[in-house]
């Protein structure tokens, strides 16, 4: 039998920590769910700025993240929705803000730091909102690599596994997890909404007599319902949410059960 695990990225292979600020209050929100953020308004969207953090840092403060996205041709994809955002739609919005500046960006990267310090992953995003036409909120995600994520990956290559990453992120921050956890970029799937985690569920069940997801939110709950079996790991916060927990098949409380749930799923899998 053949077995392909599909792990999400963030709370799956990686402690986050995400930070969230309030363009018009100036309030952060701290360990902020992204998808709540967008969750409140059927044509809001999580954007994701294709552009190193790092670059983020000695822009002007005062600079309209419209402007420096303008200025330096930086491209976006929309990463989650809840309706259908087409790209041109929130290319038009981020234009059309008058209000987030380089500064908000600047602000939620330094309490990310400072809440995760020797941070291995850092990204950041917008969530935007196409019936004001503006940025609402800036976001910031870092973390580091789950101490036993690189082990469970390499146990379940050795076995003959198909391991794969689906993600919202973009390649620039996953080619680095991908690196470090021993999984061949050409397994990895960027910017990767729920549709599309979906649609990458079903399409490697066209190629494995099984296939696990394994995530940790509302956006992979499309996933899980496609796949043979749906993993819910809750090793980021300790909670089951009601909704993820009636849609998984397993909850976990630490990526190294994976192995044993593989296990499960083929007994004549040697040494598993």
């Amino acid at each position: 039998m053949t077995i392909a695990v599909v792990f999400d990225s963030a709370g799956t292979l990686l402690r986050m920590h995400r930070v969230a600020k309030n363009i018009k209050t100036g309030e952060f929100l701290y360990e902020v769910v992204s998808t709540e953020l967008v969750g409140k308004k059927p044509y809001c969207a999580l954007i994701v700025m294709q552009v190193d953090s790092s670059n983020l840092a000695g822009c002007p403060p005062e600079m309209l993240i419209s402007d420096f996205i303008k200025k330096n041709s930086i491209d976006i994809e929309v990463a989650c929705s809840r309706s259908r955002i087409e790209k041109i739609d929130a290319f038009k919005a981020v234009n059309n803000d008058t209000e987030a500046r380089m500064k908000d960006l600047q602000d939620v990267m330094a309490a990310v730091k400072k809440k995760c310090r020797n941070i291995f992953y850092l990204g950041v995003g917008l969530v935007i909102d196409l019936d004001t036409d503006s940025i609402p909120y800036v976001i910031c995600t870092g973390g580091k690599v789950y101490s036993n994520s690189l082990q469970v990956i390499k146990t379940l290559n050795e076995k003959g596994i198909g391991v794969y990453i689906a993600s919202g992120d973009s390649m620039r921050n996953l080619s680095v997890l991908a690196k470090n956890v021993c999984v061949p970029l050409q397994c990895v799937f960027e910017i990767s909404t729920p549709e599309r985690k979906e649609e990458i569920v079903k399409n490697l069940k066209n190629e494995y007599d099984k296939v696990i997801m394994v995530g940790d939110g509302i956006n992979d709950i499309l996933a899980m319902r496609a796949a043979d079996l749906g993993v819910l790991s809750i090793q980021q916060t300790g909670k089951c949410p009601p909704l993820l927990c009636e849609e998984a098949d397993v909850v976990i409380k630490d990526i190294g059960e994976i192995i044993g749930i593989v296990a499960i799923q083929n007994a004549h899998i040697p040494g598993l």
